[in-house]
């Protein structure tokens, strides 16, 4: 593969025509990355009118690369961070994405911000945990006519587990690092996920709502493309 497949900046070399190979734009992890660095990432992505995304992105990152590209959008829920060159190509299909509280909306609104930048229509049902069963219950029959649906979940982490075993979609399941100490910054809930005794449950890292948008959005690729 050579050099023209990439875009060295020095200290970054991008991925120009990730989105040709993959079907998915590349994305700038924004932490640890200075403000200058991700203003000239972005600026490179426009010069060659490339979408781009950035996740854990901070406000103060975002206003400095906003002075620089108004055109960018963030969200600072999620921390996303995007510029759109193009609209991307509807994606047939719906992704349900749940939380079980509030806490936990900075990682599903993550999940939803990058699966509507990919394309996908999203629908949000937050903070239907299973403390209060009755809830999730009273949304029940609207998250089963989603294709896919994303989990979000902290403390115990069981909502995917229990989602799992009242629907026949596949459901991807988020860990977040939400809860008191024995929690262990997410893992807790990563380890009752893995353990899932309810069958299609796939996870994810923890606090990795972009990876499970990603993951969502390929799924509805490769369903849709098999119903052709």
């Amino acid at each position: 593969m050579n050099s023209e497949n990439f875009t060295d900046l020095g200290f970054a070399k991008l991925d120009i025509n990730r989105e040709s190979r993959t079907g998915i734009n590349e994305t700038v992890f924004c932490t640890g990355k200075t403000k200058k660095q991700i203003l000239d990432i972005f600026q490179t992505f426009k010069k060659q009118n490339k979408s781009v995304l950035g996740t854990k992105c901070s406000i103060e990152q975002f206003e400095f690369v906003h002075h620089e590209i108004p055109q960018v959008q963030y969200n600072p829920v999620s921390g996303i961070i995007c510029l759109k060159e193009k609209a991307p190509q509807r994606l047939d299909g719906r992704i349900a994405v749940c939380t079980a509280g509030t806490s936990d909306l900075p990682i599903a609104q993550e999940a939803v911000d990058t699966a509507v930048f990919l394309g996908a229509t999203v629908e949000k049902y937050f903070d239907i945990g299973i403390a209060g069963i009755h809830r999730l219950l009273s949304k029940l029959e609207l998250i089963r006519k989603a294709d896919i649906i994303i989990a979000v979940a902290g403390m115990d982490g069981a909502l995917p587990g229990v989602i799992a075993g009242l629907v026949d979609q596949p459901v991807i399941a988020v860990p977040t690092s939400v809860g008191y100490g024995t929690s262990f910054q997410g893992v807790s809930a990563l380890l009752t996920m893995l353990n899932s005794c309810a069958e299609g449950v796939c996870v994810v890292n923890i606090d990795n709502g972009f990876g499970a948008a990603v993951t969502a959005c390929k799924m509805i690729k490769q369903m849709k493309r098999k119903d052709l």
